[in-house]
């Protein structure tokens, strides 16, 4: 109850007159929420006015409670977000239910709306990717940066980092079978080679290394990055290859290095460990730390993953991103789609697994002062997406538990950085 009271203490501090009168409670269960969305847009809309927002681990699928008033109400109904006006005690009584011990529940305070950023090209439309996708329908404002931005120590502007399906290693997606005389391919690669050049760099996975070797050291310096499909794998075959050559001629002009795999540096790299990469041009893979071509007995209808359960009270981070109004999340499929467990090192957190094929899908970990999540899949709504396919539509999918999972990540560096703790 000592607990409770403090709790309780710091909410009438930080509301002022509203902690007297009544609360707003979003709920985020599957029955109560007809926009689990864009409550997280509510959440952070919130925090943009320098007030304070209660998240409630576990509770009603991972609610929000926010000191009411008529702005905030306005603002629910305006986006369609679904919540109840509770008094006082009923927040109070809450509030103890969920500090019972016997209760895998807690209450988080959300203090400060971070800053995000998305690493992606200029110009590149914002459906292309589902976190951009995802932040607009939330109405959660972002900025983009690229490679030149990042050279340029811009990055220590922002709290979050979200990396758009990048290559990492300079060979343009490995495309170069399917796509090498489309228009758009040669376009791209011209204008990776031109911008890699203005930038110091004669090669394009020399600037790119350079670009992660920059995103790695905001992260260990205490920034927080998520990231998607290739943009996971690639980030660490990246620095793992920093003291060799592995692109071949059609992608940088000059042979690979002989007995490059040999060469690879782990201990550089964030998640993986001891993976081998695919020298073949021809072969839309990078490695051995996707499984895409793994998992051929997963047909979509009974493509899942579970999310695993964590301790909201001892382990408050990956409760946080694992909240969700489901456990069973529709799987979906990405260049990169999911991880073998056998590359994941061992202090790396498995997040979520696909139990029947064996992989993981949702994995986090901590780098230095900072966090990373890594993410498979390209698009949780949109199982098998080709290039040219058309963008997902989220009015459509306004409650989808995949999209949840990414919301739940540009939430968590406005937690209380004391409950950080794992």
């Amino acid at each position: 109850m000592r607990s409770l009271f403090f709790t309780l203490l710091i909410l009438c501090t930080c509301f002022g007159n509203y902690a007297y009168a009544s609360f707003v409670l979003i709920p985020m269960d599957h029955e109560s929420q007809r926009n689990h969305l864009k409550a997280y847009g509510i959440a952070y809309w919130v925090l943009e006015r320098d007030q304070k927002v209660q998240w409630l681990l576990n509770y009603k699928g991972g609610s929000f409670l926010i000191p009411t008033s008529e702005k905030l109400e306005r603002e629910c109904k305006i986006r369609g977000v679904s919540y109840e006006v509770i008094s006082e005690a009923e927040a109070n009584k809450i509030l103890s239910s969920i500090d019972s011990p016997s209760k895998n529940q807690s209450a988080v305070l959300l203090e400060k709306a971070p800053r995000i950023a998305v690493y992606t090209p200029e110009g590149n439309p914002p459906w292309d990717d589902a976190v951009t996708l995802v932040l607009t329908y939330a109405e959660i404002p972002y900025e983009t940066l690229y490679d030149e931005e990042v050279l340029d120590d811009q990055l220590l502007l922002y709290d979050w980092l979200h990396l758009h399906h990048e290559d990492f290693t300079g060979q343009y997606g490995k495309f170069y079978r399917a796509y090498r005389a489309a228009p758009w391919y040669i376009q791209q690669k011209k204008e990776a080679e031109e911008l890699a050049r203005s930038l110091g760099f004669e090669k394009v996975s020399k600037s790119k290394l350079a670009v992660a070797q920059k995103i790695r050291d905001y992260v260990v310096g205490g920034g927080f990055m998520f990231a998607m499909c290739s943009a996971t794998d690639t980030f660490d075959i990246s620095l793992a290859a920093h003291q060799t050559d592995i692109c071949e001629p059609m992608f940088d002009g000059d042979p690979s290095e002989p007995g490059y795999q040999n060469k690879l540096d782990f201990s550089e790299t964030f998640a993986f460990k001891d993976f081998t990469l695919v020298k073949d041009p021809n072969i839309y893979e990078y490695s051995s730390i996707d499984m895409t071509n793994k998992r051929k007995s997963v047909t979509k209808d009974k493509d899942y993953f579970t999310l695993m359960e964590f301790s909201a009270k001892w382990d408050p981070i990956p409760s946080m991103l694992n909240q969700n109004h489901t456990a069973l999340v529709k799987g979906f499929m990405g260049q990169t789609t999911a991880f073998d467990p056998v590359h994941i090192k061992s202090n790396v957190l498995i997040l979520g697994e696909n139990r029947v094929n064996g992989e993981a899908r949702y994995i986090h970990g901590i780098k230095g002062k900072g966090f990373f999540t890594f993410y498979g899949g390209h698009d949780p709504e949109d199982y098998q997406h080709r290039v040219g396919d058309p963008k997902t539509e989220l009015e459509l999918h306004p409650n989808s538990p995949g999209y949840r999972l990414i919301l739940n990540n540009v939430l968590f560096p406005a937690a209380e950085k004391k409950k950080q703790k794992t």
